[in-house]
């Protein structure tokens, strides 16, 4: 059973678009399989309130980072913000901060609506 549904925000649609056609099998294969498992291998929280959801394909670690929209009583939500390809054991300070402006500014604008 799906858990929450994913989102793509533009930077992220942007990120994936940037790939071949296996790794983009590979990426969503995973998130699909997270949607419906609790398994910390795909989908992990981070801090701020970002999670990621993890890729390993060819010996490359691809990064999607994400945050949760419960603020409408319909479905759950989650919304892949940007990716990125991780080179160091821990994701990167700049990349969680970024994550955390594009939600931010997410929100932002749902409110203006």
């Amino acid at each position: 059973m799906q858990k929450f549904q994913t989102r793509f925000l533009e930077e992220a649609d942007k990120f994936i678009s940037e790939h071949d056609s296996k790794t983009v099998r590979k990426i969503f294969y995973n998130i699909d399989l997270a949607e419906q498992t609790n398994d910390p291998k795909l989908f992990k929280k981070l801090k701020n309130d970002i999670w990621e959801f993890r890729t390993v394909f060819a010996g490359i670690q691809i990064r999607l980072l994400a945050f949760w929209d419960k603020s409408d009583n319909t479905d759950t939500l989650v919304f892949a913000t940007h990716g990125f390809i991780k080179k160091v054991d821990k994701v990167p300070k700049n990349e969680i901060e970024r994550a955390v402006r594009i939600k931010d500014q997410y929100f932002e604008n749902k409110l203006k609506k």
